[in-house]
């Protein structure tokens, strides 16, 4: 009969658990390792060899057949190593285990017969939890990581020979020293909205932003102040729940982004690709079809600078996200689902030289039309918010006046969204007014007749589309929202209109040429 451990890996971001079926039979001394591993999994073989010689053990002279179960799932990772190691000496007799619990093992083995450790830990204890197992032994090195699930054993060592006899009952484990940890920053605190000068209007709009999760695009000349607005705005967000954070530490576990950092990712993420990232970088992709930028960003800031400068087809690739709220990766050898569920900003200059609409700019009207149409209708109508920023004043930048900082902000967009919360309220997938679908659009976003007049003279003399009718709605809840506001009115509708200012632009540049 073979010896059966268990195990877990990862398909996407969620776990699953794997056995992994040790048998030894008469044969040529070899390993053959079944089940749809890959790379790293069949070179199991060597480094599993090599620990167990050196932890003082004695390799089988058989041949030796692992399987790990089920066999039709695709398995990848080096995490195999420690559950493949005792199940090996358990089937060679060499040791058993003598503890009632019931076990699972993840961890990859150096040469010298030392646990390493891996990606992905925090999905496969979940995992684990769920299917009723109550004990887990990682490499110490993931200890902290595992140990943010609550309701499940976690057992951290550094050495194989450590494991067994702690497993044999030879030695009891001792819980190592609390480290303290504590999440790091996507973004430092060494940024504040104090230090921003002269743009009062526009944080209003970046207010509204961070309030209702609304995606912006801010059109400017160099040097206004579009990139320093944009990485102060994880300042202004509110902290994440406990399940939001769980969702973001999940994807950073299983991208390896936790190395050094094996703690709960618990303020919002904040991306910023540069503008030559190729589609499968911020999409997702590559041979096993892991996370791009756009789920590393889940549940945060999504910033795109000089975003005219990504090419079309990465642009465009960003459109059923946008909506969909979550990414479907397909490759060849595996096809994963990642939630992407972010805050898209983005920053261009309005024509290629930047200074458009002053004496310095020396760009023809067909150029600055190209170079608009960069950014195609689709991509432009998904930005619930577009604003022009206009150069700051002398006096302005020179004032030094302390503005509101970052913290008088938050408080205003945590109020927004506590109301948000308090409506959406079991409705599940919506947590702020961008999320709504038609019909919380239809419930929650009411208009009495002067509102609706003022809309549809908008509406008919832009002529916009249904989806940017309906942002309009959405932006105009979110400003109510921040002046505690039940109804929806006129003044609000009026600030969610003049959010569109690259929409009159365009109709007024399309007359001239």
């Amino acid at each position: 009969m073979a010896t059966i451990v268990k195990s877990l890996s990862t398909k996407g971001v969620e776990g699953y658990v794997v056995d992994v079926e040790t048998k030894t039979i008469s044969g040529q001394p070899m390993i053959s390792i079944v089940g749809l591993g890959d790379t790293a999994v069949k070179e199991a073989r060597e480094r599993v060899e090599a620990a167990i010689l050196d932890g003082r053990f004695i390799f089988p002279q058989m041949k030796i057949v692992v399987n790990l179960a089920p066999s039709d799932l695709k398995k990848s990772g080096s995490h195999f190593d420690l559950p493949i190691a005792l199940s090996l000496l358990m089937e060679a007799n060499q040791f058993r285990i003598k503890r009632k619990e019931d076990f699972a093992f993840i961890g990859e083995l150096s040469l010298n017969a030392r646990l390493r450790g891996c990606k992905g830990v925090l999905s496969m204890i979940i995992a684990a939890k769920s299917a009723g197992i109550g004990s887990i032994i990682v490499p110490r090195e993931n200890l902290e990581e595992a140990s943010l699930v609550q309701g499940i054993k976690v057992y951290g060592f550094e050495r194989l020979r450590d494991v067994v006899e702690f497993l044999e009952k030879d030695k009891e484990y001792v819980v190592p020293e609390d480290k303290g940890f504590e999440a790091e920053s996507a973004m430092g605190d060494n940024v504040d909205f104090s230090e921003v000068q002269g743009q009062e209007l526009l944080v209003e709009y970046i207010v509204a932003a961070a309030a209702g999760g609304h995606n912006m695009l801010m059109i400017g000349a160099p040097g206004c102040g579009k990139s320093m607005i944009a990485k102060r705005i994880p300042t202004i967000l509110p902290q994440m729940s406990e399940e939001e954070a769980l969702e973001v530490t999940k994807i950073y576990s299983v991208a390896g982004l936790l190395k050094g950092n094996d703690s709960l990712v618990r303020k919002r993420p904040f991306r910023a690709p540069h503008h030559n990232a190729s589609t499968n970088s911020l999409i997702g992709g590559g041979n096993r079809a892991t996370p791009g930028e756009i789920s590393l960003a889940h549940n945060g800031v999504l910033f795109l600078d000089e975003i005219a400068e990504f090419s079309k087809r990465t642009l465009d690739a960003l459109r059923q996200p946008m909506e969909d709220k979550v990414v479907t990766v397909s490759r060849v050898k595996e096809t994963n689902s990642y939630p992407a569920n972010f805050m898209l900003v983005a920053a261009m200059n309005p024509c290629p030289c930047g200074y458009y609409g002053s004496d310095r700019c020396s760009c023809t009207d067909y150029e600055v039309l190209k170079y608009r149409q960069r950014l195609s209708g689709p991509i432009l109508e998904r930005m619930d918010l577009q604003k022009y920023v206009q150069p700051v004043d002398f006096m302005d930048l020179s004032s030094y006046t302390s503005k509101l900082s970052s913290a008088q902000l938050r408080e205003r967009v945590e109020a927004a969204r506590m109301v948000q919360r308090r409506r959406f309220e079991g409705i599940e997938g919506v947590n702020c007014n961008a999320q709504m679908g038609q019909a919380l659009v239809k419930e929650f976003c009411v208009l009495d007749s002067q509102c609706r007049d003022l809309l549809q003279r908008v509406y008919d003399r832009y002529k916009y589309s249904a989806r940017t009718f309906h942002k309009f709605l959405k932006v105009s809840r979110t400003f109510a929202d921040l002046e505690g506001s039940v109804d929806i009115r006129k003044k609000d509708v009026m600030a969610a209109v003049m959010s569109r200012d690259l929409e009159k632009e365009k109709v007024n540049m399309a007359v001239v040429s």
